[in-house]
């Protein structure tokens, strides 16, 4: 097996508790007397062979496991539970809404997951299991990494969370359209982040029925406060999805009510041309018989007409209150 099929292993628990595992090691067998955690990237074709042919799974669980497409899911399954989980893409570049997916398999003495892309969370229990205080049992694996799942999507919810603040504050002052783009996309995004973590709340709660015999009593602590932030993120993505709507609401109004102000100076400025330019197009035609046209003080005779009716125009315009 090519070494870049097993991105981690290690013995959880017993006396070689946070020994690595090889791909060496794999080819001889792995002891059930202890337990162990196997992380595969499951587009590697030795990966997608060793849990085919060595894994020794249900074909159901094998399939769900080198799946390419999944939800959030908890299925207990004869000797086990099947799980799908997902968090948020940290990747430098990346969109926090593509998030990436886990499959996990955990029965008595094994946990094996697969993954496409990388997972902050899968490293976060190495480096526990490097500093010695990994988890010991699949129930407590798996409380673990949900608790690391969750808990790095709180950045990402805050961050929304903020720029949705900071939108509203910008509606304020609106004076163009640009600002719709971005509620647009934040919209957007809180939509694709509770696409995911709907499912994965249920998820979530199924992996606390007491049908769940492998985890212990702390284990459905930890998952129940694991799931109470959970569905605290949902809340809060609800509340960015419901105000990025209002704020996109009254961005429309204001713009609008700022396009109608606009059309109804252009409005007043025709209606007070209107008739100067039907007595200056009257007067301008080039027919005899055109009143002043050989007194030198018609010119000035014409303007002060024309400023009367201007002056007339604007005290109508104040009685109508149409200014």
């Amino acid at each position: 097996m090519d070494k870049n099929a097993l991105i981690y292993g290690y013995m959880l628990s017993g006396s070689r508790k946070g020994v690595a595992i090889s791909v060496d090691d794999l080819a001889e067998g792995i002891s059930r007397d202890e337990c162990s955690w196997l992380h595969f990237d499951y587009t590697h074709p030795d990966a997608r062979a060793w849990i085919e042919q060595k894994s020794e799974l249900e074909p159901v669980v094998i399939d769900a496991l080198l799946s390419e497409e999944t939800r959030p899911r908890a299925t207990l399954l004869k000797g086990g539970v099947l799980l799908s989980l997902r968090g948020v893409n940290l990747t430098s570049g990346s969109n926090p809404e593509d998030m990436v997916a886990i499959r996990v398999w955990i029965d008595e003495k094994r946990v094996i997951s697969t993954r496409k892309r990388p997972l902050l969370s899968a490293q976060d229990i190495v480096a526990l299991i490097d500093a010695n205080e990994g988890p010991e049992t699949p129930g407590e694996f798996v409380a673990t990494l949900a608790n690391r799942l969750i808990a790095r999507m709180q950045e990402t919810i805050q961050e929304t969370e903020d720029k949705v603040a900071e939108i509203e504050e910008a509606v304020l002052t609106a004076e163009s359209y640009s600002l719709r783009s971005e509620i647009a996309d934040l919209r957007r995004q809180a939509i694709s982040l509770r696409r995911y973590l709907a499912p994965q709340r249920e998820a979530m709660l199924q992996l606390q029925s007491d049908r769940m015999t492998l985890f212990s009593t702390d284990d459905h602590v930890r998952l129940r406060e694991t799931t109470d932030h959970l569905i605290r993120y949902i809340e809060d993505l609800d509340s960015v999805r419901d105000r990025a709507a209002v704020t996109q609401e009254e961005l429309v109004n204001r713009l609008s009510e700022q396009l109608n102000n606009r059309m109804y100076v252009l409005s007043i400025v025709a209606a007070i041309f209107l008739p100067l330019g039907f007595f200056t197009g009257l007067l301008g035609i080039n027919v005899g018989g055109i009143p002043g046209a050989e007194n030198p003080n018609s010119f000035m005779l014409f303007i002060l007409f024309l400023v009367v009716i201007v002056s007339l125009q604007v005290w109508l315009f104040k009685v109508k209150r149409w200014f």
